[in-house]
C-alpha cells in the first residue's frame, strides 16, 4: 500500500468522510475516492468498516 493510501486509511479509521479527507490532504474528493477503492481492493474488502477492521488485524493501523 502506498504512503498516500496509508494516510487516507488512517483518516478513514478516524471517521472522516471522503470530502473531509480531501480538504485535510488537499486532494479532490474523486482522488480520495480512487485511493479508497484501491485500499478496498488491496485489503479485499467492500466497506470502510471492513477496511479499518482488516487494516487493524494486519497491523497497518495502531
Amino acid at each position: 500500500m502506498s504512503e498516500r493510501e496509508c494516510e487516507i486509511l488512517r483518516l478513514v479509521a478516524q471517521g472522516f468522510s471522503n470530502r473531509e479527507i480531501a480538504d485535510l490532504v488537499a486532494l479532490s474528493r474523486l482522488t480520495v475516492e480512487c485511493h479508497t477503492k484501491n485500499i478496498y481492493r488491496k485489503l479485499a474488502v467492500g466497506s470502510r468498516t471492513e477496511a479499518v477492521f482488516e487494516a487493524r488485524t494486519l497491523g497497518l493501523l495502531r
